[in-house]
């Protein structure tokens, strides 16, 4: 079966360029021009995967997300945005969005990105615990199935974190960054590698997406007196060492 896109975009020519690339990808595609009726067709028939222009007229795409979110609707998001600050990139992450492409784009990048969340998506839903093991997702964590280093433990299984006594609230990139980062602790992982692993596509040395989420996650990692856990290797990438 094709997948499913939602697509919504308030300029006419980018959403029927976009409609038409991806409907011609193999994609059955749903387009809308506003917030507004991308959320009632969000409702009314849950697609495979979403795209969204962040500035849209009335509810706009960070709204559209958040209220997604807090519906508690996973399905992936991928952003469009003119906006090529930092601040406002972030602004799409903390409104729940899986990733983001930024104005003008190149719509093979769109592909790459679309395929590799639907990719995650994948792998999440055949590796989807047991109701039983669900339902114990608010109990302490098996040890024998944790993660530990630099005094942070992870729980793969249940998608949880933990630095120290308090639980990290992770978005699904956030979490599987960590998790590659806490599988190779000490170790240097450079751009390629990680781009690799987390979304199946290495966005060339001109992308900022990897350190977007780097600054978003060490946000939530980092603690006041405490050192730096996600550190740059300058020219090569990231490791996670506590010094």
């Amino acid at each position: 079966m094709p997948r499913t896109v939602l697509l919504a975009e308030d300029d006419r020519a980018i959403r029927h360029a976009l409609e038409r690339a991806l409907t011609l990808e193999g994609y059955r595609v749903t387009a809308v021009a506003d917030g507004t009726e991308a959320l009632a067709r969000a409702h009314s028939g849950r697609p495979d995967v979403l795209v969204l222009d962040v500035m849209m007229p009335g509810i706009d795409g960070l709204q559209v997300c958040r209220e997604l979110r807090a519906e508690g609707d996973a399905t992936p998001i991928l952003m469009l945005t003119a906006l090529v600050e930092t601040a406002d990139r972030i602004a799409g992450l903390d409104a729940g969005a899986d990733d983001y492409v930024v104005k003008p784009f190149d719509v093979e990048e769109v592909f790459a990105r679309l395929r590799a969340l639907l990719r995650r998506t994948d792998r999440e839903e055949a590796g989807t615990p047991s109701a039983s093991a669900a339902a114990d997702a608010s109990e302490e964590p098996d040890p024998a199935r944790c993660l530990e280093a630099a005094g942070l433990r992870m729980d793969p299984r249940a998608r949880r974190a933990w630095r120290g006594g308090r639980e990290l609230e992770l978005t699904r990139t956030e979490f599987e960054l960590l998790e590659l980062l806490v599988r190779n602790a000490g170790i240097v992982l450079d751009h390629s590698t990680i781009y690799d692993r987390i979304w199946g596509y290495d966005f060339g040395p001109g992308s900022k997406n990897l350190a977007v989420y780097v600054g978003y996650l060490r946000r939530k990692l980092d603690q006041p007196g405490a050192p730096q856990l996600i550190q740059t290797v300058r020219g090569v990438g990231y490791v996670l060492r506590e010094d």
